[in-house]
């Protein structure tokens, strides 16, 4: 009898078990092994990742509930994973959980576009509190993603359909690649973003193009969106660094 007793309280335990998914990217094995097995005991479903690049495939590849990211990872640190992620408008919870623990640490990893930042060493409890907290607000909230559409001087941008209407009145439909620069540029405005940053964001982490690719893609930027393409005041080129975007009233 008790162990009918048992095992009817295991089954209820497991139908009652929440089904939603996680991805926990950790490189360092024994506290990945130990937060698997706290979260799956409170019933998640967890598919790990232990660096960079394996991270951005499983996210392509299928849908979470919540993304628990370190910062520090081999390959691709989860500061440029974050931003990749909201860049393709993938509006998947990302809660940081990091040894880096400075104000500006948690402000820069808040800022590009994570729900919530923990450091390391952490409470369990209280990391599973948050956990909970934000798989229930995902789920209670159709989410708009933010920054779908942008504009400036008579120039229109949504991001979700990939169309712009210049200033002029011209229907554009961006390539997904034109629209990963732009809304980084966007993103950013007002700071110089280096090359180096916009190859691997836009273009990924083992894909570089000939850095001339840039130039002309803010070229097409100029010609489309600024008034004189020859003096543009809006795509501006830093010789040797980068490229900023200038949010200034038409002249």
């Amino acid at each position: 009898m008790l162990q009918k007793a048992v095992f009817l309280l295991l089954h209820i335990m497991l139908t009652n078990m929440s089904n939603h998914s996680i991805l926990l990217v950790e490189d360092e094995v024994h506290l990945h092994d130990a937060l698997k097995l706290n979260l799956s005991l409170e019933g998640y479903e967890v598919s790990s990742a232990y660096d960079g690049p394996e991270a951005l495939k499983q996210i392509e590849q299928a849908h979470f509930d919540l993304i628990i990211l370190d910062v520090m990872l081999p390959g691709l640190d989860g500061f440029s994973i974050t931003e990749i992620v909201r860049l393709k408008n993938n509006q998947t919870p990302i809660l940081i959980l990091s040894a880096k623990n400075t104000s500006a640490n948690k402000v820069q990893g808040l800022k590009i576009g994570a729900d919530d930042y923990m450091t390391k060493p952490f409470n369990l409890e209280e990391l599973l509190l948050r956990v909970s907290k934000l798989i229930q607000k995902s789920n209670n909230t159709t989410k708009v993603p933010s920054g779908e559409t942008y504009s400036f001087s008579g120039n229109h941008f949504d991001f979700s359909s990939l169309v712009a209407t210049s200033f002029s009145g011209e229907k554009i439909t961006l390539t997904k690649k034109e629209a990963m620069l732009l809304k980084l540029l966007i993103d950013n405005k007002n700071q110089v973003v280096s090359r180096e940053r916009i190859l691997q964001t836009v273009w990924g982490y083992n894909v570089f193009p000939n850095t001339r690719t840039i130039d002309n893609f803010i070229l097409n930027f100029r010609k489309y969106f600024e008034q004189d393409a020859r003096n543009p005041i809006h795509f501006i080129s830093i010789r040797g660094i980068g490229y900023k975007f200038q949010d200034l009233p038409a002249v």
